[in-house]
């Protein structure tokens, strides 16, 4: 995705959860100090691929080889760590280093990609982690705009994200497992996140012309995140 077409989003994220642009670009600026520049062609192949997404709900690990009935498997954060204990091979994980980095900066180091996402409030894990991680396997990321090495695929949090990246390789097919959008045991902050995640996958939807499983039942409830009201 290119930026001009994220940007008025993005500014709409900041704008409803107070968040300062100034600071993203901060952290943004302080990844690029800490990594080198990532090869996406040595990534797995993914064009036209059909991908599972994984998010962290605690149904991920019941679902378990549906993930591993896909070509390859994009994992956001600790749902990483769930497959793999679950003997499923990852192919990219997706992180902003909340939840077990440790875990994802080990697996690096067996050779496992990791896109490791800067954003404002992030820049102390950051700076104690993205040193741990395996140079060659680390892929940095942003939600602001992209930047030397820095890149920008879209998306706001680690599930959605993971759902951006795999469009951005060229997924022929996104399924989506240990996704809840409605978890009473989240706050209201993570709640209102998955909201936003929601629209996102909504608008990533119409942009590839593909039905997503995972919003079934629930689009008449939504809108995309580029209309105005």
């Amino acid at each position: 995705m290119e930026f001009h077409v994220w940007e008025p989003v993005y500014e709409r994220i900041l704008a409803d959860f107070g968040f300062g642009r100034a600071a993203d670009e901060r952290a943004r600026d302080r990844l690029a100090s800490l990594t080198e520049p990532f090869d996406l062609d040595a990534l797995p192949a993914f064009e036209g691929r059909t991908v599972a997404v994984a998010g962290a709900a605690p149904t991920l690990a019941d679902e378990a080889e549906a993930a591993a009935a896909a070509d390859r498997v994009i994992a956001a954060s600790a749902a990483a760590t769930t497959l793999r204990d679950a003997g499923v091979g990852i192919d990219l994980a997706v992180t902003d280093l909340d939840g077990t980095p440790e875990r994802l900066a080990a697996a690096s180091h067996e050779g496992l990609p990791v896109a490791v996402h800067a954003h404002g409030d992030n820049v102390d894990a950051l700076e104690r982690w993205v040193p741990e991680f395996a140079e060659a396997q680390l892929l940095p990321t942003t939600q602001a705009a992209p930047t030397a090495h820095v890149r920008n695929f879209g998306g706001f949090t680690d599930g959605d994200r993971a759902a951006f990246l795999a469009d951005a390789l060229g997924a022929g097919e996104l399924r989506f497992v240990g996704w809840q959008f409605d978890d009473p045991d989240v706050g209201e902050l993570k709640a209102k996140k998955l909201r936003w995640a929601e629209r996102l996958l909504y608008w990533l939807e119409t942009r590839r012309e593909e039905r997503f499983g995972v919003l079934d039942g629930r689009r008449d409830g939504l809108r995309l995140p580029t209309d105005e009201k």
